[in-house]
């Protein structure tokens, strides 16, 4: 299963602010949930009402949207079939997501050359595609777009730096048109390097997205320290549990929130501290039966950490 084919879930849950079909509720906006809320990163599948009723029924009140199996298919029709079953499960979408077209290889020798807006052989399609994306969650009222930009390069004098920042402006722009946030996720590159990148794209909207894991898979960072740099940027999260990559090769393992190396007290407790107010979406990279249940042990642990550190 690919990393962005969580749970299987149906992104149609996923979708906010369409009015609902006669007979149903409005879904709840993304302003009223809680600080720090639980949610679920979801991706399509064609089971679309059985998955949506998943993450209902998991007790999620909102989700992050990976929009990637709907490229090239941003429908007004599509945007209405999402809505009306949004509606039906009361479910709000923070953010979408797109990461392709491909190729895409996640790990330290191809993924330079193939993730995000770096690399100039794709970097076209990938704006392309979150222009789209951009779009659609406009239709449906959802405020922000994220994505990997790809291992930015912590030397400002490398030739792919002044293109990575221009497609990132670019897109950044294209989000400000449509009154939203452009996100950056963490992982490929240092928090001081994504913090360099935001101050030279000086876009007022340019944010991030903190993947907690991410940072230690790929060998980056500690979350907690990366708060401190990235804090007053950070305006999604991906919670998420991991191992250092020891394999020069691969990336770390991804692992059980709470069996990893991730202090989400101490992490929770500093975006607390300095205001955080967004959604802590759970995202678990393995597939099957077995996933759901981890997704179950997950909420129980962070609703724990989130308890003591909101009280």
């Amino acid at each position: 299963m690919d990393r962005r084919e969580f749970v299987g879930l149906a992104s149609a849950a996923a979708l906010a602010a369409v009015r609902p079909s006669a007979g149903q509720q409005a879904a709840p906006s993304p302003s009223r949930l809680k600080p720090m809320e639980l949610g679920l990163l979801i991706a399509p599948s064609p089971a679309i009402e059985e998955r949506i009723r998943l993450v209902h029924d998991l007790g999620f009140s909102n989700c992050f949207l990976s929009l990637d199996a709907y490229l090239g298919h941003f429908t007004a029709e599509l945007a209405g079939q999402m809505a009306e079953l949004l509606g039906k499960y009361r479910l709000v979408a923070t953010t979408v997501e797109v990461v392709g077209p491909p190729p895409l290889v996640w790990d330290f020798m191809r993924g330079p050359s193939t993730i995000g807006l770096v690399p100039p052989e794709t970097r076209a399609a990938r704006i392309d595609a979150l222009r789209q994306a951009s779009d659609f969650a406009r239709q449906m009222g959802i405020g922000q777009v994220q994505t990997h930009c790809g291992f930015i390069p912590e030397n400002p004098a490398d030739p792919l730096y002044p293109g990575a920042v221009e497609a990132i402006r670019t897109v950044a722009q294209h989000c400000q048109g449509n009154g939203q946030y452009f996100l950056m996720e963490t992982g490929q590159e240092t928090p001081t390097t994504m913090s360099r990148m935001i101050r030279d794209v000086a876009m007022p909207n340019l944010g991030v997205g903190l993947d907690t894991a991410n940072l230690i898979l790929y060998g980056k960072a500690n979350p907690v320290d990366a708060v401190d740099i990235l804090g007053p940027h950070i305006r999604s999260i991906h919670a998420k549990d991991g191992r250092w990559p020891t394999d020069p090769d691969k990336l770390g393992q991804e692992v059980l929130i709470g069996s990893g190396l991730v202090d989400f007290k101490e992490v929770f407790t500093k975006l607390h501290r300095i205001g955080y107010a967004g959604a802590v979406t759970i995202e678990r990279e393995t597939s099957g039966p077995q996933q759901i249940e981890d997704v179950r042990q997950e909420k129980i642990y962070l609703e724990r950490v989130l308890g003591a550190v909101l009280a």
